[in-house]
């Protein structure tokens, strides 16, 4: 919930990012009842933690880490980081992931 906080991200646009999650389930989330979580779901926490842990290591100013995701980027064609993410698939997360520990040279 912090990381989509931090990132100023619409239900709409976390609900998405957690694979589609129900509006019901995500109300529960937020009041702080979370029950079980499966494997896609997991996973998909795992790489978006992955992005954050990203952007804080290319960014020194928390700040301009969480403004990058919706800014253009040319190496994504014009589009934010968002908009890549929010095509829904989770190869689109791992994409995003590993193209941000490339550019920090993880790799």
């Amino acid at each position: 919930m912090n990381l989509f906080r931090a990132w100023q991200l619409s239900d709409i646009e976390a609900r998405t990012l957690l694979g589609d999650m129900a509006q019901r389930t995500w109300a529960r989330w937020k009041d702080g009842s979370i029950y079980r979580i499966d494997r896609d779901l997991r996973a998909r926490m795992a790489i978006l933690m992955g992005i954050h842990k990203g952007l804080r290591y290319l960014f020194s100013d928390p700040a301009r880490g969480y403004a990058w995701i919706r800014k253009p980027n040319a190496a994504f064609n014009g589009q934010s980081a968002l908009d890549v993410m929010m095509r829904g698939e989770i190869t689109d997360l791992i994409d995003l992931r590993s193209y941000l520990d490339a550019e920090r040279g993880a790799w």
